[in-house]
Parts: structure tokens; sequence; C-alpha cells
């Protein structure tokens, strides 16, 4: 397959267990992936494949339904290539084959029923794509309706998949059908999933591995943890969740009816009756992993399967940690010039200051990545540009960063200009005590150097920095003699309040000859 052209609009479409995806991108080879669209139907198609094993007539009827609506939208849409591939539930099913073949005679979709090795594989990609995969052992897990994929990698390079029967659906058909004593169903239900995966992989070797979580059961998880820490977040991808509160939810939805579940901020309605599944497989992963905790990648295998046919043969994530960074801050029209040059000044700051501070190499990468998204909502409008960076940055997913260090980045971010940080702000205050004086650290250095290219000319070279007993004094040197930077120097000492109150020092900016 020749690679697509530049802007082409790509389309894949997930035929899953339990749901049905469709994801529309635009593909640009200096950027990457551009999410146009998303189409999402829930005909469960695995309801009674585990029993029967075949597809209920009505799911098949809601699913071709579903299908013939996201062809509709993928030709609206502009999609020039449309990848289809369907899963677990029509690949256990005897009559999984013939429904294909109906789909793609009535529907023209090109529908490959894919073995569960692919599956994993493609899930992988995705993951893969987002998360550094380097330096350590990883066990990405899938929870789909009819099947749980797993894959394990050490350094990058994959070196198992499996494939086991413990979907969402599957369980709760075959474990948990009526819940007269939920707690007795579930505890038995964990006893089930713990025999099959015993078997599964040698767990020695996966002990304390970093578990990356995708698919439904997951991002369900990371939003009903999230929204129980009181943060309010369309996103969760990158978010972590630990492994006590894996258990307290289980636990506690146990004692739910599936009515009262669909109640239950962060949880899709439509999961409600399988949830306690997922959330058992996840813990029992989770005891044979003794891990500390799960993330979450909100991006699964249609993503897999946009990122193969852009050709991207190995899934690692960029070398550089920057480059989705500095991608999206192309695609938010930002100076490149001035961000850049704010990042130069920033990290000269960070490091000439770092230990009055009680700054940390964590603070230095917030910093770097801080310096140069904190424009981007200008993309916006310039008026309030600082809280509409906040927003834009809050809610991006592909710009690398997990989901603590992008709440972070974008305060810092936020407090850039104007105000600086505030316990009246609900999003400053949500943060921990050692988040708040992080935010406060880095905003305060970050305010500093974008004062010091005030101009947007990039005519500060070089900073040093002297802490004496009364103040902090800042010298700016112009990048060549004779140039006049009392402009920067003016925004540099306007904006210095913030680093004044971290420093506990008078800050003075003045100009080097």
């Amino acid at each position: 397959m020749s690679a697509p052209a530049s802007r082409e609009r790509l389309g894949a479409i997930d035929v899953g267990s339990n749901s049905i995806r469709l994801l529309i991108a635009a593909y640009d080879p200096d950027t990457g992936l551009e999410v146009i669209d998303e189409v999402k139907a829930m005909p469960r198609l695995a309801r009674g494949v585990a029993s029967t094993g075949q597809l209920d007539p009505d799911a098949m009827e809601e699913a071709f339904t579903a299908l013939s609506l996201m062809r509709g939208m993928a030709g609206r849409r502009g999609v020039s290539r449309l990848a289809v591939v369907a899963t677990s539930a029509m690949r256990d099913a005897s009559n999984g084959p013939d429904f294909a073949e109906r789909i793609r005679r009535e529907l023209g979709l090109p529908l490959q029923i894919i073995d569960a090795e692919r599956e994993a594989q493609l899930s992988w990609r995705s993951v893969a794509h987002h998360f550094p995969m380097t330096d350590r052992r990883t066990l990405v897990a899938d929870i789909g309706g009819g099947s749980l994929e797993l894959v394990g990698a050490v350094d990058g390079l994959v070196e198992v998949t499996t494939s086991l029967p413990l979907g969402a659906v599957r369980l709760s058909e075959s474990h948990l059908p009526g819940l007269r004593e939920p707690h007795k169903e579930v505890a038995a239900l964990r006893r089930h999933i713990r025999q099959v995966l015993r078997k599964a992989l040698p767990w020695r070797d996966w002990v304390q591995a970093t578990l990356i979580g995708s698919g439904g059961t997951f991002t369900n998880l990371g939003r009903m943890a999230v929204h129980r820490r009181g943060h309010q977040r369309d996103t969760v991808h990158g978010s972590s969740v630990v492994t006590g509160e894996v258990e307290a939810l289980l636990e506690w939805l146990t004692t739910k009816t599936p009515e009262e579940r669909a109640e239950i901020p962060g949880l899709n309605p439509q999961r409600a009756d399988i949830i306690l599944a997922g959330l058992a497989v996840t813990a029992e992963l989770l005891s044979f992993t003794d891990g500390r905790e799960v993330t979450v990648s909100a991006f699964g295998l249609r993503e897999g399967l946009l990122l193969e046919m852009v050709g991207h043969t190995t899934p690692q994530r960029p070398a550089d940690p920057l480059r989705l960074i500095r991608e999206f801050v192309d695609r938010c029209r930002s100076d490149r010039r001035h961000v850049e040059q704010v990042r130069h000044l920033a990290l000269a700051l960070h490091d000439q200051l770092a230990d009055a501070l009680g700054s940390t190499a964590e603070e230095r990468w917030l910093l770097e990545a801080a310096a140069l998204l904190h424009d981007v909502g200008q993309l916006v409008s310039y008026r309030k540009h600082h809280k509409h960076s906040y927003q834009l940055i809050s809610h991006a997913e592909r710009i690398g960063l997990a989901a603590r260090d992008r709440e972070l980045v974008a305060l810092i971010s936020r407090y850039h200009r104007r105000a600086g940080p505030k316990r009246r702000h609900p999003e400053f205050a949500a943060l921990s005590t050692d988040d708040q004086a992080i935010v406060r650290r880095v905003s305060g250095i970050l305010r500093v150097a974008d004062g010091l290219d005030r101009g947007h000319t990039a005519a500060v070279e070089r900073v040093t920095t002297a802490l004496l007993d009364d103040c902090c004094v800042i010298r700016a040197y112009p990048r060549m003699h004779g140039l006049d930077i009392s402009l920067e120097v003016w925004g540099a000492s306007r904006k210095s309040d913030v680093l004044a109150k971290a420093l506990k020092h008078e800050v003075v900016i003045a100009s080097g000859t």
C-alpha cells in the first residue's frame, strides 16, 4: 500500500465484541494523524456467543445498521481509505464468517475478521505510539467484550502476546447473570480469572511491569477515579489509577444495582452491567504483576489500524520527547521563534536558580513543555489567551504528556501572564500541596522568561543570576552589542512577582553589557 498523500483522510472501523467504533483522521507527513471525527455504537455482538456459539440475530441487525451509518459518515467526511476489522465475537461465532460476507456484499465494506495475535499487535501499536517503552518491562492489556488481549514487551520489543477468554461481556454472562449474592459471585469470578491468568504467562517475568490498559473498561475506570478525586476532565488518556482505587471501586460498585451503577459519574450507563467483570480482570492483573497502578490509554485498535495505514512499521515513541508538543504548537499557529526563545531563557534561569528554589529535574521538563505551549491559546483569541491555553493543553491527548503532567503544564501555562496562582482558582485548588508549589515555582520562571522576549524578537541572548542577601539580580544580555533591550527588561520586571515569592527575595531585572 502506498503512503497516504498529505491531508488525505483515513478511516478505521473496529467491529468489537461490545461496541463498533469509527475513527476518521487526516494524515500529514510532518505532523502525523489529526482526528476529524469519531462515531460509536454498542450492539454488543458478544451477547450469547459464549453459550450458543453464534451471533445473536438482533445484535447482528444492530451492528449492520451501525456499519451502514458509519459507511455514510466516512463518505461524507471525505475518507479515501477505510480499514474495517472484526475481533473476538465474530471470530468465535460459527456464523461470524457469514455475517462478515453479508457486510462485504451489501455494504461494500472491506471487513476482515482478524486473529487474536493481530488484534493484540494493533492495540500494542497504538499504545506504543503514545507511551515510552524503553528501559522498562511493559504489559499492555486490552479488555474487550469477548476477550482479553495481553502484549508484554521489554525495552520496547514485544516478547509475548496472548488472547484469553476474559472479555467483560463474556464473563458477565457466564458468572454474573443475576447477581443474587453479588459479593460471593464477584469473588467466584475473581477465582476463575486467577485460574485463567495463572496459565497465561510466566508471571515472575512481569512482576512490577508497567501496566497500561486500553479499551472501554480502562477509560471508564479512569473517568470514575478522576471524578472521585474531584477533577473535571474530558480526557483520561495517561491517567493512572492505583491498585487501592481499583479495589475500592470494584467493592463499592458490587453493592450497587445496574440501575444505580448507571447513575455513577464517569461510568458510561451502557457499561453498567459489565463493568464489574472488567474491573475484576483489572484487579487480578494488578495482583499478578504486583502492580501499584494501571495507566489508561484512550487509544486502541482503531488508531493502530491508522498507524499501520500510514506506514508506521515500528511503533515506537519519537526519540525527541518534544516532537509531539512542537507539532501541537504548530497546529495552534503559535510563534515558534518566540516560544523557542522563551524555552531557551526559561531553562537557563531554571538551571541557575534550581538549588535556591528547591526545584527538581521533573520541574525542568514541565517548564520546557510549558515554555513551548504557553501561547497556544492565541489560536482562540489574544484576549485571555492564557486561559485559552489552559483549556487547549488540558484537553490535548496527543502531546506525549501523562495526565498529571498535562494538568500541571496547562496550569503553568495559564499563569504565564496576568495574575499568578491563587487558591481561589478551582483548578489550582484541586492540586495537592506539593503540586501547587511546583506550579508556583515553574510559572514564576516562565513569567520572567516570557517577559524577556516581550517584543518577540529574540533580542536577549543569555541571562545570569546572582542571589544576594536582599534580592536576586537577573541580568539580560543582548544578542548583539548596542541592541536596545529595555522593552524586555521592563516586560520581565513587571512579571517577576511570582518568582520573587518563590525565592523569598526581591527580583531585580537589569541589562548586562
